[in-house]
C-alpha cells in the first residue's frame, strides 16, 4: 500500500504515479493531501508537501487529478487528510461527497478525534468510502478496540511510535540501510479478536523485508517516506519519476511473496 504525496514531484504527475504503483504490484495507493501543518508525517513527506504547496497544488487540484485518472487505474484509492482540510472544504458532508465523485474509495483522518469523527464516519458511508482512524502503540487497549469498531474499510495501525520516515532507510532505494520493525504480532492478533476488517501498518517500512516481516501477521504494509525520499533523488536525477516508481513498488512487492 504505497503512499504518495499530491502534487509532488511536481502537478500534473499523479495519473502516471498512480498507474506505475498499479503495474508495480500495489493493491491500494494512499494519496497525502498537502498540509502546511503536517500532523505525524516526518521530515521527508513534511518537505514534499511543502514543496507542492509551493507549487500551487490544492486539495481541488488533486481531486481533479484523481478523476482524470480514475478510469485509467483498478487500485483502490484512499485519501490521508488533515481534519482540517475536511472542514475547509464543506465539512464532512462536502468533503465526503467530493471525494467520492473524485474517485477516491477511502478517507485516512489521522487528526480526526474518535469522540469527534461520529459526523465523518456518516458522511463516508453515505458516500460509500472506507474511513480508517489511527492506531498508535501507546493507545490503550479499550480505546484501540473502540477505534477498531469505529473504523471501515481496514485498520490502520502503526508498527511503531514516532513521526514516519524516521525508522526508514538513509540509503538510496529499496536496499538502503534499515532498521528493526517491533513485533506487531501480538497487537494484530488482540485487534483480530473484536474485527473482521483488513489490518494495514505503517510508519517505518521501507524496504522488502519490512513488508516481509509486517504481511506475515498484517494484511497489508503501508510505505510511505522511502517512496517519496526515491521519488525526490529520481526527479534531481532528471529521471522519469513513473518508471522509477513502478520498479521500487515492485520491489517492495517482493516481500509479499
Amino acid at each position: 500500500m504505497p503512499f504518495v504525496c499530491g502534487g509532488f514531484p511536481k502537478p500534473g504527475m499523479l495519473g502516471d504515479v498512480l498507474r506505475a504503483c498499479e503495474e508495480g504490484g500495489a493493491s491500494i495507493v494512499e494519496i497525502g493531501i498537502p498540509f502546511s501543518d503536517p500532523i505525524a508525517d516526518g521530515p521527508v513527506i513534511a518537505t514534499a508537501m511543502h514543496d507542492a504547496l509551493q507549487q500551487g497544488v490544492t486539495p481541488r487540484s488533486i481531486f481533479d487529478e484523481v478523476a482524470a485518472a480514475r478510469d485509467k487505474v483498478g487500485v483502490g484509492i484512499v485519501a490521508m487528510v488533515s481534519v482540517s482540510i475536511v472542514h475547509r472544504m464543506g465539512g464532512p458532508t462536502g468533503f465526503a461527497k467530493q471525494a467520492k465523485d473524485a474517485g477516491f474509495d477511502g478517507l485516512i483522518v489521522p487528526d480526526a478525534p474518535l469522540e469527534e469523527s461520529t459526523a465523518l464516519r456518516d458522511a463516508a458511508r453515505v458516500n460509500a468510502l472506507s474511513l480508517s482512524l489511527l492506531i498508535a502503540p501507546s493507545t490503550p487497549r479499550e480505546r484501540a478496540l473502540q477505534i477498531a469498531q469505529a473504523s471501515t474499510g481496514f485498520i490502520y495501525m502503526l508498527a511503531r511510535a514516532g513521526i514516519t520516515g524516521d525508522n526508514a532507510p538513509t540509503g538510496d532505494g529499496p536496499g538502503g540501510q534499515s532498521q528493526q520493525l517491533p513485533d506487531i504480532g501480538r497487537r494484530v492478533a488482540a485487534l483480530r479478536e473484536v474485527t473482521n476488517l483488513p489490518i494495514a501498518a505503517g510508519f517505518g517500512i521501507a524496504t522488502k523485508e519490512h513488508v516481509a516481516a509486517v504481511t506475515k501477521y498484517a494484511d497489508a504494509a503501508i510505505v510511505g517516506s522511502a517512496l517519496v525520499r526515491h521519488m525526490r533523488q529520481t526527479a534531481q536525477a532528471g529521471k522519469f519519476v513513473p518508471h522509477e516508481v513502478r520498479s521500487f513498488v515492485r520491489n517492495l512487492a517482493e516481500g509479499l511473496a
